[in-house]
This record gives C-alpha cells, sequence and structure tokens, in this order.
C-alpha cells in the first residue's frame, strides 16, 4: 500500500515536498514508538562506528525516497514499485560478495525470480 499511498501523495506537490512530509510522519511515529516503549537510550552509549553506518544508512534511504517519489510522480506506481524491489537483489549480492553471507541454492532461485519478476513487470 505504500506505494499506492505515496503516489496518490505525490498528486499535485513536489515530490521532495512529499518525501519531506513522509519523513515527518515517521519521526513522529518513532517517536512516540520508542517514548512508549521505554527504547530511548542516551546517545553518548552508541559507538562512532554505528553512528558512521547509522548516517551512511540514512543518507542512502534519503536518496531511495528521493529517487523513489520522484519516479512515482512521473511513472506507474505498477512500473515504479518493482523496479524499487530491485534493491533485494542488490542486497543480497552486496551481503554475499562484501559481507560474507552465505545463501542457498533456493534463496539464489528467489533472488533471481525476484529480479526477473521486476523485470519483467517494469517492461510491460
Amino acid at each position: 500500500m505504500t506505494a499506492i499511498f505515496a503516489k496518490v501523495g505525490v498528486e499535485g506537490i513536489d515530490s521532495d515536498l512529499a518525501t519531506f512530509f513522509r519523513t515527518i510522519v515517521i519521526i513522529a511515529v518513532l517517536g512516540v514508538l520508542l517514548a512508549a516503549t521505554g527504547k530511548f537510550r542516551p546517545v553518548g552509549n552508541i559507538s562512532p562506528r554505528s553512528w558512521l553506518f547509522l548516517a551512511l544508512s540514512g543518507l542512502a534511504t534519503g536518496a531511495s525516497w528521493l529517487c523513489y517519489f520522484r519516479a512515482l510522480k512521473v511513472g506507474d506506481a505498477a512500473r515504479v514499485a518493482p523496479i524499487d524491489k530491485l534493491s533485494v537483489v542488490i542486497v543480497a549480492i552486496i551481503a554475499v560478495t562484501v559481507l560474507g553471507e552465505h545463501l542457498s541454492l533456493r534463496g539464489w532461485l528467489g533472488i533471481v525470480l525476484i529480479g526477473g519478476g521486476a523485470v519483467l513487470v517494469a517492461m510491460a
């Protein structure tokens, strides 16, 4: 439903502004969730390495969201969302090659099907 809500939401406004509003909602919801569950912790207990990689993850997420909302603004949700799912394929490849993770034959088959399916839907 994310793609459908976003597609309708970007109608009539700038896609970057839509991304900003979405981010505010996410921050508010997470703030309430963390407060309600008592999971806030002092930032001094977070290692510099964690800060670095969380910041890099945040930058990558922000760039992804900006591209996604811009694509939804100009394209069909039925084609944009499957291309977005190609990130699953990219993550699997990087996880195996860089992080040394392992996938079973069934896992690789799933990755191939996700990639092929995304390409077929996008080309339709």
